[in-house]
């Protein structure tokens, strides 16, 4: 399973999803989008423009902003 998460360190909701998965020891890539011009746009891109966070994608599957029961059912 490959997970991507774009997100930012000051977002709430990115530091729980990235509690979450080291909670679980679930190897993920993490990006910063206020560090990464590239990531910034890929995420606007899919959002419709909009720069909502987290955006993760779980093999290959683009995910915005899941909750933690979502995240839970797609890694099990």
């Amino acid at each position: 399973m490959t997970i991507k998460v774009y997100g930012a360190d000051w977002c709430s909701d990115c530091i729980v999803a990235k509690n979450f998965f080291n909670s679980l020891n679930v190897k993920f890539e993490y990006v910063d989008i206020t560090k990464d011009s590239q990531a910034k746009s890929f995420v606007e891109e899919v959002n419709k423009g909009k720069r909502i966070i987290p955006t993760i994608i779980i093999d290959g599957v683009t995910y915005v902003n899941p909750s933690l029961k979502e995240l839970n059912k797609i890694i099990r």
